[in-house]
């Protein structure tokens, strides 16, 4: 009999691992769009128009932006088994997203609901990223675009949900994204942490930078707790945590204010898709190309655009190992941004081009984001790695906040040409990488 070789066996054993993370960030973050899945009952229901609903989706965004400050603030996400806060968020994001369904509730009973979602996909995406790199250790861009391209993927289900089951109450819709939620749940405590959870060492990507902030932030340290009756207030407290001075690596800051531009377009462009694809529904239907039956709904367009940035990962990953992520980011943020500019230009009547431009859109729009969270996760302190993560989601995500609202409002008022608000993040996530983009011989 033939010895198996041990070294091929882990990395089967870890390439398996990363598909179930993989898995399970797909099945949990299903939650983040499922009200998306179910607008126009869950609008009818609560008898609320366009802005207020654009208020629901902010009300998740701002509860993920509340737990991974939580998270930087506190160190929890480092001081906790990632698969176990993971596995315990996925389980409460499913409950508070199948209470929606509950008759009865209020419009602030519904938002308070979607924030609480959004404090347990804080515990979901980041720690889906750190488990990632516990599973495969140094350069993750690839497997890293697998995972956000099931966050993507996730993010569409709830269209392709409503699109198979057109005749589903929206409460069926719901309740299908919390049941895959809590599979998910089940996955990732059954799986556990990878072999790389616990290194101590400081990898070689950490500049002197790093070390000077670091040195400099103990010994203002040092001073605060020396003095009598100090009482540190939350801001010390905040500059004084990893998140804050991770910030000090110039790498790690140049990843994060490329996603941070990246940011301000990805989920606004998400939240306003179904509102981009009602008149190219409607003038399929018009144009009489189809028949009534077999026409496209809105969900299935709507589906298939998100849909379209999974490939974007997955290719983005691939690609960056032959040309790196800085140069793979650049890119995709640069071809997004492009859409930002050109979309709005092309005729209503146009509508094969208008549906060419949002599916490079939607392949584009994401598939930088694997591509900063691996640069950003190679440049942070692998001690403080999931500190890190969880300030530049946080950041980023208060970001989208601000966008949704904006193109909310503005996409019924103006129509596609309120898409040109997304131009400035993908220009000035371009110059705030232009670090990265030096490094890698392109500026």
């Amino acid at each position: 009999m033939t010895a198996t070789n041990p070294s091929a066996r882990d990395a089967n054993r870890h390439r398996s691992a990363v598909a179930l993370v993989v898995l399970a960030q797909w099945l949990g973050t299903s939650l983040w769009f499922s009200p998306s899945g179910a607008a126009a009952g869950l609008m009818a229901q609560l008898n609320i128009g366009a802005a207020a609903f654009g208020w629901l989706i902010a009300a998740t965004q701002l509860g993920f932006i509340a737990g991974t400050l939580g998270f930087a603030a506190t160190g929890i996400a480092d001081r906790f088994a990632a698969s176990r806060i993971f596995a315990v968020s996925s389980l409460v994001g499913a409950i508070a997203n199948a209470a929606l369904v509950l008759h009865g509730l209020g419009y602030d009973a519904v938002w308070a609901l979607r924030f609480c979602v959004g404090l347990c996909l804080a515990g979901i995406y980041p720690l889906g990223m750190k488990m990632i790199v516990q599973w495969v250790g140094g350069k993750p861009a690839a497997a890293l675009g697998w995972l956000v391209g099931m966050l993507t993927l996730g993010t569409a289900m709830p269209h392709g949900l409503r699109a198979a089951g057109a005749s589903w109450p929206w409460e069926g819709i719901v309740l299908a994204s919390s049941v895959l939620a809590v599979v998910g749940a089940v996955v990732v405590q059954w799986l556990g942490d990878g072999p790389y959870g616990h290194q101590a060492a400081r990898s070689k990507g950490i500049s002197a930078a790093w070390e000077s902030a670091s040195a400099s932030a103990s010994e203002q340290s040092s001073v605060d707790v020396c003095q009598p009756d100090n009482h540190r207030s939350i801001v010390q407290t905040l500059r004084q945590s990893a998140a804050w001075q991770v910030f000090a690596v110039p790498g790690f800051r140049a990843s994060a204010f490329g996603y941070f531009g990246h940011m301000w377009e990805l989920y606004a462009f998400w939240s306003v898709l179904p509102l981009l694809c009602a008149p190219i529904a409607a003038e399929i239907a018009r144009q009489g190309s189809v028949t009534a039956s077999a026409a496209p709904s809105i969900a299935l367009l709507s589906f298939a655009i998100i849909a379209v940035g999974c490939l974007g990962c997955i290719f983005g990953g691939q690609a960056s190992r032959r040309f790196g992520s800085a140069r793979v980011a650049a890119a995709a943020l640069a071809g997004s941004g492009l859409m930002c500019l050109l979309y709005p230009l092309i005729p209503d009547q146009s509508i094969a081009w208008r549906l060419a431009a949002l599916m490079v859109w939607g392949f584009c729009v994401v598939a930088d984001s694997p591509q900063f969270s691996a640069l950003s996760a190679h440049y942070a302190p692998p001690q403080w790695l999931g500190s890190a993560l969880v300030a530049q989601n946080g950041i980023g995500f208060l970001i989208t906040v601000v966008s949704i609202l904006i193109l909310a409002r503005a996409v019924p008022a103006w129509g596609a040409k309120a898409m040109w608000i997304l131009a400035p993040g993908p220009v000035l996530g371009l110059w705030g990488m232009r670090g990265l983009l030096r490094r890698a011989g392109l500026g």
